[in-house]
């Protein structure tokens, strides 16, 4: 297999990648209200693609008390709790089998648990065993799996509870597998239909159940007991609040990727690749102390609180490090009217790089020419379908995303002290 070239063209991600995650500001927000893991992330992204957040990204919708009221209305949508309490239940993988059934426009939606672990995935996060499944040794799957079907299953039922099949299936005639009588099935003969012999026959009100009967029997019970289990109002959540805690997190450099893109940047344009960015974006009121730096955006997982004013706060982002200065394309899903993982967006990227390129006297971009870093697997998948590279970049450990994109294009991007830190 030959090697591949070096990509003609870098593409970040802002929220996540250039800037810190905002999917931080999620957790913490959940632990400290005392909020189901994952139930932010699982509203926002089930609630696409009408919900008041992927509006706010396209650019739909104007962030004013209307876009507030309808996050706080997707926050405490009944129906999404509902499905989110009996998907956790089930054991199904919570966010990330539901995701599956509707791909989450706000990101990948693997638990942020797995987002921020770098672990194997789990049973639950496969969604593929049952609780009692996941604990079976070996041997029993064997047995399981060696066990007749059928008819024994309808004899082991009768063995336990005879009563329920009125008059019971010949245990003799199962026995020796044989072809049941018509007494076997609880059915009168010709010969017998007036006689008084009411033992012989299983009566009307009491017929000899089929193994489909059986099964919904069981599973009608299985529903009443659930119907009886009392579902929790959805939690409160402040939406604003929120909201703002997300957008404040968004606003700090990320401490390896936005140095690294720097560094890129300061190299001679003859000598590295077009420097892109890709984002999921909100546009800031009119007079918004944050439209200073408008290019720092929330991230393409975010959900925002109210604004710090504090001088700390405010000065965590200096002009400088304006992210949308260091780029030779920016493309902002608020501007644009599109937001990833759809496809649009990708190729009209494509073509801003492409046009970029045969400006500065290249040959074009095509996607096989870009490497794309992202922190949500959804707007990765995407990418790559297109058949661009990609970096996963993952939260808590963003400089191992560095190291990749150095291997991946040839250029050294981290200083001494932290290349060795991170050795």
């Amino acid at each position: 297999m030959a090697p591949q070239s070096v990509p003609k063209a870098v593409l970040f991600d802002i929220g996540g990648v250039c800037v810190a995650s905002p999917f931080q500001a999620i957790i913490d927000y959940e632990q400290k209200n005392n909020i189901p893991p994952d139930w932010v992330n699982f509203a926002i992204s089930r609630s696409n693609p009408d919900g008041a957040w992927q509006r706010l990204e396209r650019g739909e919708i104007k962030m004013d008390v209307s876009f507030f009221e309808s996050f706080n209305a997707d926050l405490s949508n009944e129906s999404l709790w509902q499905e989110f309490h009996s998907t956790a239940k089930q054991g199904q993988g919570k966010l990330k089998d539901a995701a599956m059934k509707n791909p989450s426009m706000l990101g990948d939606h693997v638990s942020l648990k797995a987002e921020t672990e770098e672990s194997e995935p789990t049973d639950q996060d496969r969604g593929a065993k049952s609780e009692e499944g996941a604990h079976m040794k070996p041997e029993q799957h064997e047995k399981e799996a060696s066990r007749p079907q059928g008819k024994s299953k309808l004899k082991d039922a009768a063995m336990k509870n005879p009563s329920l099949l009125g008059d019971p299936v010949s245990m003799k005639a199962e026995g020796a597998d044989s072809q049941p009588t018509d007494r076997d099935r609880g059915a009168q003969s010709p010969s017998s239909s007036g006689s008084d012999h009411r033992g012989d026959e299983v009566p009307p009100e009491a017929p000899a159940p089929t193994m489909t009967s059986l099964s919904s029997s069981k599973q009608d019970a299985t529903n009443q007991k659930s119907t009886n289990i009392s579902l929790p109002a959805p939690p409160k959540i402040d939406g604003k609040a929120l909201f703002w805690s997300m957008m404040d997190a968004a606003r700090s450099p990320d401490p390896y990727v936005f140095p690294a893109l720097l560094r890129l940047r300061s190299l001679p344009s003859d000598k590295r690749p077009i420097i892109g960015a890709l984002s999921n974006t909100v546009i800031f009121p009119p007079g918004h102390p944050y439209n200073s730096i408008a290019s720092v955006p929330a991230s393409s997982q975010s959900t925002p609180s109210a604004p710090s004013t504090s001088p700390s706060s405010q000065s965590s982002v200096s002009a400088d490090s304006d992210p949308r200065s260091q780029f030779d394309v920016y493309i902002a899903s608020a501007e644009v009217g599109s937001r990833k993982p759809d496809r649009k967006i990708y190729d009209l990227t494509l073509a801003k790089l492409d046009d970029y390129s045969k400006q500065n006297g290249g040959n074009g971009i095509q996607a096989e020419d870009v490497v794309f870093l992202d922190d949500i697997g959804e707007n990765l998948k995407t990418a790559k379908g297109l058949g661009m590279r990609t970096i996963k970049v993952q939260l808590g450990k963003t400089w191992r995303a560095v190291k990749e994109l150095e291997k991946t294009i040839g250029v050294d991007l981290m200083d001494d002290k932290t290349r060795r830190s991170k050795l």
